[in-house]
């Protein structure tokens, strides 16, 4: 896991070469976390599904490549590259792969 230095040196990756799909179903991979903020990318493989769910905070979602369904309380919203996705706290919501699927969360 990369983390923020105590000295607040940046950090830099290339989400795109990050991506991994060569496990079944979901993989994450923790990119910077601290006390006030946590940023991964998840990759999930085509055929994937993430049951309807809830977070105690709010979330964002940007999706870097491939595609799928994002279910915010209800609503169908089509995931595609360039995507983006802010969900409450507390807020029900599911996704679903069509396609290797690889976004940020944060």
């Amino acid at each position: 896991m990369l983390s923020l230095s105590e000295n607040n040196a940046g950090v830099t990756v290339n989400l795109r070469e990050l991506a991994d799909y060569t496990k079944p179903g979901v993989t994450r991979k923790a990119l910077v976390k601290d006390e006030h903020h946590s940023f991964s990318l998840v990759c999930l493989t085509a055929g994937t599904k993430i049951p309807e769910h809830t977070a105690p905070r709010n979330v964002s979602v940007t999706v870097i490549e491939g595609r799928g369904v994002f279910t915010l309380e209800g609503r169908e919203i089509t995931l595609q590259p360039g995507v983006f996705i802010y969900v409450p706290a507390n807020t029900p919501h599911a996704l679903s792969a069509s396609e290797s699927l690889a976004f940020l969360h944060t």
